[in-house]
């Protein structure tokens, strides 16, 4: 299962929305994708994608949100226990220093094999990268409570969050870097059939100075 978002911050167009509906139904050996729209809402977007996890009951749940400035595709390593809020979600809300999960730890790991997403997205020549970070936005937001959720009560569903770059129309007022989206979809798809295939990941290189 993969979801994305919906248009936030002024922008029209969400390239994790339009690229996970181009994943929709797909069929890839064993491998059937489903993809869920939520809404870029703290909170809500939680409760969207725990009823699809319910509703579906995937073998791999990913995330996939927009992270404009970015040159890769950029699966997270890892998601932490706060809500700071630089704009506001598309309700309104603006948490600042705030946990997502009052009693919850501090960070949850990433249950999806990271680095070996990133291997299989560089031999299709597609531009990847380990991330160490998915911001204090409503993308780490969801990232963490769908952790939590996992963590007690699916343990045995694997799931993480994927970062990508502005789609090319978005760069004309946000003058940063981009992908096509057909680059997109298919290192997505490589991600989601990396992460049904394989509950071990590599151990390579993938960390960063700074």
């Amino acid at each position: 299962m993969v979801t994305g978002f919906d248009p936030f911050g002024g922008d029209k167009i969400n390239p994790a929305l339009e690229a996970v509906k181009k994943l929709d139904g797909r069929k890839i050996d064993d491998i059937a994708i489903v993809a869920v729209e939520v809404p870029t809402v703290f909170h809500e977007s939680i409760k969207a994608a725990v009823q699809a996890i319910e509703r579906h009951q995937p073998a791999a749940v990913i995330c996939v949100g927009q992270a404009g400035g970015r040159t890769q595709i950029t699966p997270e390593r890892v998601a932490i226990n706060i809500d700071d809020a630089r704009i506001p979600d598309n309700r309104g809300n603006q948490p600042v220093d705030e946990p997502i999960v009052p009693a919850g730890p501090a960070a949850y790991w990433s249950r999806l094999p990271i680095k070996r997403m990133v291997q299989e997205m560089h031999k299709a020549g597609i531009p990847a990268a380990v991330s160490n970070t998915a911001g204090t936005f409503v993308c780490n937001h969801l990232f963490y409570g769908i952790m939590d959720y996992l963590e007690r009560r699916a343990p045995q569903i694997r799931g993480g969050f994927v970062h990508i770059p502005y789609l090319p129309e978005q760069t004309l007022a946000n003058h940063a870097p981009s992908l096509s989206l057909e680059m997109i979809v298919r290192g997505l798809e490589i991600c989601a059939v990396t992460a049904a295939h394989y509950e071990a990941d590599v151990h390579a290189a993938g960390g960063a100075i700074s």
